[in-house]
């Protein structure tokens, strides 16, 4: 074999394990996920627009779309675990799934706890009553009413601490379907979650009140393992990525209407 062959096949090998090289670094270790080549969400379904089913049946939502395009900039195959509010969280600690991703508010307490991801989204916090109820106009108000609220979520301890009676509900549809019988008189919830519900009911006789001055904003992310530093790493990666190219602008005005991307 002459010089100029051994040459070139150098340079070939050089370039194959260069391609290589690069590729191994866009993919997660085997030991980030549960399932090697698998990023395995936990949420709901049952909260729209972040997650819920169209008529088709079909899983669909803000963060499920977003979970998609994660896996994309992971090299990652995605799958999702639904599973009830109260024990969601559980589910992370018990290896059901490597991440949340429910809207789930960025905590001191959850992050003592667990690892979270830098934010996707900020949504202010509003009081969602019938277009009726005239003695309901503030957080301070809310004592002593009847509150349709997910028992453990940031809303509904905000709501026990300021003395309501809590009706526990699963997502934002069933708060709603006790709102508009009159069963509750009113919820804490998301800006963006209400949004949608009421651009789906639009004759819907309810309304929502701004109390973002005495609940703050909080960033929402994705909930990780404790022990996962390095898939926290590359979520926060994916996610910075997903900003920049504009990819979650387009979601949030997709689901939301607006862009609730950032701060």
């Amino acid at each position: 074999m002459n010089k100029k062959v051994l040459i070139l096949l150098a340079g070939i090998i050089v370039v194959i394990g260069a391609i290589f090289g690069f590729a191994q670094l866009n993919q997660p270790k085997k030991d980030e996920t549960i399932k090697q080549g698998t990023l395995t969400v936990g949420l709901e379904g049952t909260y729209a627009p972040f997650s819920y089913h169209d008529d088709s049946g079909k899983l669909v939502g803000y963060e499920v779309d977003m979970a998609k395009a994660i896996g994309k900039k992971l090299n990652l195959k995605v799958t999702f675990v639904q599973t009830k509010w109260d024990s969601l969280i559980a589910g992370l600690g018990s290896d059901r799934y490597d991440a949340v991703i429910n809207n789930i508010g960025i905590r001191p307490d959850r992050e003592k706890n667990y690892r979270m991801s830098e934010p996707y989204l900020y949504s202010k916090s509003v009081l969602i009553k019938r277009t009726d109820e005239s003695d309901l106009n503030s957080l301070a108000d809310i004592k002593g009413k009847t509150m349709a609220q997910s028992l453990t979520s940031n809303y509904g301890q905000v709501a026990q601490q300021k003395g309501a009676n809590i009706k526990a509900v699963a997502g934002i549809v069933e708060a709603m379907n006790l709102i508009t019988t009159n069963r509750a008189d009113g919820s804490l919830n998301d800006q963006g979650a209400f949004a949608a519900w009421k651009k789906a009911n639009p004759n819907a006789d309810v309304t929502s009140v701004d109390i973002s001055t005495d609940i703050k904003s909080v960033p929402t992310g994705v909930l990780m393992n404790k022990k996962n530093a390095a898939l926290q790493k590359d979520m926060n990666k994916a996610i910075s990525e997903l900003k920049k190219d504009g990819t979650l602008s387009k979601l949030s005005k997709k689901y939301f209407g607006v862009d609730l991307s950032h701060d």
